[in-house]
């Protein structure tokens, strides 16, 4: 599994799953019992906020996976609503509330919260762990800095260019160059690019977008997560293939807005 797929609404998650389980072996009330003296508390309440939390992270490592029709996320999702409902009408119920009861409605609380906003606010699909840049060797003296394979910012900037301004997928000198038409074909087209001249490079999605199997399934392989940098290393039609960090290949479909290495 790549961590750095994980959003912060993930990290919200697994914390109050932490909080969860710590808060089981809390008294639930005066009576000095927890919730693993309760099967009925431990597994509606507990148990089941636990495993809504494995739910969404294991749908976050393997985007696509479903039962029934239904993706992983969206049991875990509903795991957790119904470990909080049932949290809330129990602590209701019980007149001496202990620390286990307590804690627990506020774990099922903040895990039901961020189980259902991650998807849609803003700043919890930010990524959870920030994307270091892609070493770069050091030149040893006399030598000129290495432009191969791998290497972020080996495009060349069009003259003119200030330093440091990042050009979009397509715009670099040699795609520049390989639109512009031949004065030897008569029509004026310009002539494809053979697939053989084309040079690994890193790059960074805007979004989340999915990256599928060069077989061509319909199923995504895994999820291409904004801040994390990855490695292009062949022309697909007019996608990418893609490798992420944990060596998967996968074509790209959309790369529009993607930002080079």
């Amino acid at each position: 599994m790549n961590i750095r797929s994980l959003t912060r609404g993930d990290g919200v998650v697994i914390g109050a799953a932490v909080v969860l389980f710590i808060a089981s072996f809390l008294d639930l009330s005066s009576l000095d019992a927890n919730a693993w003296d309760s099967l009925s508390l431990l597994m509606s309440i507990y148990l089941a906020g636990i495993i809504g939390a494995a739910l969404l992270i294991v749908s976050r490592a393997m985007p696509g996976r479903k039962v029934a029709g239904f993706e992983l996320g969206q049991f875990g999702a509903a795991f957790t609503v119904y470990s909080l409902w049932t949290m809330f009408w129990t602590i209701i119920d019980v007149g001496d509330a202990g620390a286990g009861l307590i804690l627990g409605l506020l774990a099922t609380l903040v895990l039901a919260g961020g189980a259902v906003a991650a998807p849609l606010v803003p700043a919890l699909k930010a990524p959870l762990l920030s994307a270091p840049r892609p070493a770069v060797a050091q030149p040893a003296y006399g030598q000129q800095p290495s432009q191969g394979y791998g290497y972020p910012g080996a495009a060349q900037q069009p003259f003119g260019a200030q330093p440091g301004q990042r050009q979009p997928y397509g715009g670099g000198p040699e795609h520049q160059q390989a639109a512009q038409p031949h004065a030897s074909q008569g029509g004026g087209t310009p002539a494809p690019a053979p697939a053989a001249d084309f040079t690994p490079f890193w790059f960074a999605v805007p979004v989340a977008r999915p990256l599928y199997g060069e077989d061509g399934a319909p199923n995504p392989i895994a999820e291409l997560a904004p801040g994390t940098w990855y490695l292009a290393v062949e022309q697909r039609g007019p996608g990418l293939i893609a490798q992420t960090q944990d060596g998967r290949r996968g074509v790209l479909q959309d790369t529009t807005g993607i930002q080079r290495g």
